[in-house]
């Protein structure tokens, strides 16, 4: 029986999942699943800037099959193998250089690159025919024989298996999380794309990617990304009049005037004041308030046939405002997790709700890490916070602290191995269903051994 799928979400998450399942079918003799990706704007574009592409993303990329569709024209990687760097927004000086660890394989050396290229490579790998734009989704719950969608244009459709790519905002996960509701975290950034031959007439600003750090949670991140593009973007906590007002806000990239940022960043150094002078002139600053949620305890829920259900994918399932540059390799290795399950699932004949189950025993816990990391990080802020030092001090101690202390910092999440965390859970479940025979399990066919060994989809 052919599982029927529908994607809900065209970004990196949303496209992954529908690359990994259609393979599912190449390495098969009989379809096994039927995706259909619905996205609510009218074509599949990303709003946002640059995007990084990790040493963990890479490895995805590799897995699915579509690495080699990323155009290397459209990456920028820093010519002394820097992965980032941290300086003092004031004076410039640098604080930290991060480098890619000696076994990091060239190919797979982290970079940046535009949201919107990386979802042309993905999509390019796909039928266009099963992806559906200007289609937005309004509800989800279980019916008899399925999971029921229901859109604004009035559709109804029911499907075995909804992944909700939908991400910060998802929709998909109030079947998971009813009234899980997203809070304004204080904090907005500011992202523009500016053309690299105009930044190139300001001096100061090196070919990195590099946080400029202030107090106060303020910075400025600035990147060349590929072709003649580069990205700028300013982080701030507005003050208690417009938090007030940006708390009422629940749409993301909102065209702003960058004009209004001048005076919040009158104390940076002389070349970043440049940079946002030249941001406010070209236009096309878009604003992002950020927004988080409860975390989640699980990111599947299982119908009652043991047959259907609904999974959480990418931003959708850890309701965070973006964290560790990591967020679309996070979303592959979802992707990537979530479709090996299934193939497990299908080819030893187990219902849905293993593959499901599989997939939240690899993934949750991982985001659990994640948590885990984040609370340590924003333990030391607090803290070198409460020391009162004077600016220049906090700041230099503050990066010091978080990217200067290798054995804390977040390095282990870009070099962390999904494949190898679902395969270990597969062979786990194998050892079980032979230790504990189950009257409902059904043999394999002749031949079909144990797929727990193989990396393929």
């Amino acid at each position: 029986m052919v599982l029927k799928v529908a994607i809900i979400g065209g970004g990196p998450g949303g496209l992954g999942a529908a690359v990994a399942l259609t393979q599912l079918n190449v390495h098969s003799e009989t379809p096994i699943v039927e995706c259909t990706l619905f996205e609510k704007k009218p074509r599949i574009s990303e709003t946002g800037g640059g995007i990084s592409i990790q040493r963990h993303t890479w490895r995805m990329l590799d897995l699915l099959g579509v690495a080699d569709l990323v155009d290397a024209r459209d990456l920028f990687r820093s010519e002394n193998g820097c992965s980032s760097e941290h300086r003092n927004a004031v004076s410039g000086v640098l604080l930290a250089r991060l480098y890619h660890s000696d076994d990091t394989p060239p190919h797979q050396a982290s970079c940046r690159m535009l949201r919107s290229k990386l979802q042309r490579a993905l999509l390019s790998a796909l039928d266009a025919s099963r992806v559906v734009t200007s289609k937005k989704l309004v509800k989800v719950e279980d019916v008899t024989d399925g999971t029921q969608l229901t859109f604004d244009d009035g559709q109804v459709s029911t499907y075995d298996l909804v992944i909700g790519a939908d991400g910060i905002r998802s929709v998909a996960r109030l079947a998971i999380a009813p009234g899980h509701k997203l809070t304004y975290n204080g904090q907005s950034a500011y992202r523009t794309i500016l053309r690299k031959s105009d930044v190139a007439s300001i001096n100061g600003i090196p070919d990195a990617p590099i946080f400029w750090h202030y107090t106060g949670g303020r910075y400025v991140f600035t990147c060349p990304l590929g072709g003649d593009d580069f990205e700028l973007t300013a982080r701030i906590r507005p003050d208690e009049e417009d938090a007030k007002a940006r708390a009422n806000k629940v749409s993301w990239g909102q065209p702003f005037d960058a004009n209004q940022l001048l005076p919040k960043y009158a104390d940076f150094a002389p070349q970043l004041r440049s940079l946002l002078r030249l941001a406010a002139d070209v236009g096309g600053t878009q604003e992002f308030a950020m927004f988080h949620g409860p975390r989640l305890d699980t990111i599947v829920h299982i119908h009652p046939s043991q047959q259907s259900g609904v999974v959480l994918l990418g931003d959708a399932s850890h309701p965070l405002s973006g964290a560790f540059g990591a967020g679309a390799g996070f979303a592959l290795e979802d992707a990537y997790t979530l479709a090996r399950a299934i193939a497990w699932a299908h080819k030893l004949k187990r219902p849905l709700s293993e593959a499901l189950t599989i997939y939240d025993a690899a993934r949750s816990p991982h985001y659990a890490s994640l948590y885990k990391q984040l609370d340590r990080d924003a333990g030391i802020v607090r803290e070198v916070a409460s020391q009162m030092l004077p600016a220049q001090k906090e700041i230099s101690e503050r990066v010091q602290r978080l990217w200067g202390d290798s054995d804390g910092s977040s390095g282990w999440i870009y070099a962390y191995h999904a494949d190898n965390i679902v395969e270990e859970i597969i062979k786990k479940r194998e050892a079980e269903l032979v230790a504990v025979p189950d009257r409902d399990r059904i043999e394999p066919e002749a031949g079909e051994n144990s797929v727990a060994a193989s990396t393929k989809l």
